[in-house]
């Protein structure tokens, strides 16, 4: 569909939820220095994020009814993928964002910024989703890894978390500056191979430099993704960061990434290269079998949700190599729909992870994390319903049929048999497999009995500062079972996504 330039007063329109969360972020800032209030600071934190998620969704219901997807100058492409995303980055970062709240009540130290690094955050997630141009790109992930580094750091002052959040911290930033540097290397090779910056319509070039930018372009990627052989930094991250950025991490930032990659690496000029298919092929094979099979090993809720996150971003790999696959032998309609499944599988695996780490951060908090799977044991005779809404996220995760994540993995399925890509069909098969294991297990030590010696976590008492984090994962369960009974309208939002794309 061809994207028309927008004129000054409609591009300031079109950036509304950029406005909205940049206003909420000044706004948290001059409320702090007038006086510091955990509570409000959330307040206006989530009142931003709710507002620039409305923006969002109003702005993909504008599209729907007719109005043509729009560049903001030549940085910014405003279309159904990306009104779609910047509503459910913008929505998850709330929830989020009223988790952090429970999480830190009691820390013994300020709390209020980590709700600006958190909005901070999520302006530089809808930047990256939202990106046309390779300089919009580079501003949002420094704004979207800054804001982590400051996150995954925040309980340094917290007695026995010092350590462990700070070798985080370091840990992050020193890899994640040198994979931006690398996606900032291969960006300027591509300038020089092509003359443009403006990624979705770069032609390709045959030189050298041209492909040795993309290569550096998806490293880089693959790293913010936790992609093999570029993941060793994430199950060390996930353990030593707190549960709130960690969550964060694991979701919003890892969407945020990945949507820019579909739309880089799923352009007909660049897809269809046998050099970038062949790799990315490579990539996924390994990260579906080895963060699966690495999970087998994980007795830390985090480091196994951290490994099980690699193998989910190779299943999410093989979706985009459908689509290239189709796309070079001109079957639009399967193209389409293996961009659907790669889009569907995206949103669904964010809802999943997201409840996932909600559940472990109710029974958790700054001062204590309820960290090993065995602590765990025997939660459904503690505590049924976190029991419940724990099983229905793991079940999830695993592709177990009535959740959702069984229709998004079956997508992602469909869409390799349909493309003929029988070697990662393969992959998949025994990778899921294998991960269907370890999620069980986690099922298992919830029903285990409770005994009289058992040492597992004591569930904390539930006050009124964990009332909001009740309601978002009632919100994800419900969201998780009626899309894997009813998926329907979700995937008319999805397939006109993809058709404006």
């Amino acid at each position: 569909m061809p994207i028309t330039p927008a004129v000054d007063l409609d591009g300031l329109l079109l950036l509304l939820p950029h406005e909205l969360m940049g206003l909420a972020i000044i706004v948290g800032m001059l409320a702090i220095a007038i006086g510091r209030n955990h509570f409000v600071s959330t307040v206006i934190a989530t009142s931003g994020m709710l507002a620039a998620g409305i923006a969002g969704a109003m702005q993909f219901y504008e599209l729907t009814l007719g109005a043509a997807p729009s560049m903001v100058t030549a940085l910014f492409v405003l279309d159904a993928l990306s009104a779609l995303f910047i509503a459910l980055l913008a929505f998850s970062a709330m929830g989020v964002a009223i988790m952090s709240f429970a999480y830190f009540h009691k820390l013994a130290d300020a709390r209020d910024e980590f709700q600006l690094l958190l909005s901070l955050a999520t302006l530089g997630a809808i930047t990256l989703v939202s990106s046309a141009h390779f300089i919009t790109v580079v501003i949002g992930l420094e704004m979207l890894s800054m804001a982590l580094y400051g996150m995954i750091a925040y309980p340094i002052h917290s007695g026995a978390w010092a350590a462990k959040s700070l070798e985080s911290a370091i840990k992050y930033l020193v890899l994640s500056a040198v994979a931006s540097a690398t996606m900032l290397f291969g960006m300027a090779l591509i300038y020089a191979a092509t003359g443009s910056l403006g990624f979705l319509d770069i032609s390709v070039s045959t030189g050298s430099l041209f492909y040795l930018g993309l290569l550096m372009l998806f490293v880089g990627a693959a790293f913010k993704l936790s992609l093999v052989p570029f993941h060793l930094w994430t199950p060390d991250v996930y353990q030593g960061g707190p549960l709130p950025a960690v969550a964060f991490l694991a979701t919003l930032g890892k969407v945020a990434v990945a949507v820019f990659a579909i739309r880089l690496f799923s352009q007909p000029q660049i897809g269809q290269l046998p050099v970038v298919t062949s790799v990315i092929a490579l990539v996924a094979v390994a990260s579906i079998l080895v963060g699966n099979l690495l999970a087998l090993r994980q007795t830390n809720l985090k480091r196994l949700l951290a490994y099980s996150s690699i193998a989910h971003m190779g299943y999410l790999l093989v979706a985009m190599l459908s689509i290239s696959a189709a796309t070079a032998i001109s079957e639009v309609e399967d193209s389409a729909f293996a961009l659907e499944s790669a889009l569907f599988y995206l949103l669904v695996y964010s809802l999943l992870s997201l409840g996932a780490f909600g559940c472990a951060l109710l029974v958790s908090s700054s001062e204590d994390e309820a960290a090993g799977v065995g602590d765990y044991r025997g939660l459904f005779w503690r505590s049924p319903w976190l029991a419940s809404v724990l099983l229905v996220m793991v079940l999830g995760l695993a592709g177990i049929p009535l959740t959702a994540g069984f229709i998004a993995k079956f997508q992602v399925f469909f869409a390799a048999v349909g493309d003929s890509q029988w070697g990662l069909l393969a992959a998949m098969v025994l990778g899921s497999a294998i991960g269907l294991f370890y999620y069980l297990r986690i099922v298992y030590q919830m029903l285990m009995p409770v005994l009289d010696t058992d040492e597992s976590f004591a569930l904390r008492e539930i006050g009124i500062e964990n009332l909001g984090v009740l309601a978002v994962l009632a919100v994800l369960t419900v969201a998780v079972l009626w899309v894997g009974v009813y998926p329907e309208p979700l995937f008319a939002l999805i397939a006109f996504a993809a058709s404006n794309f």
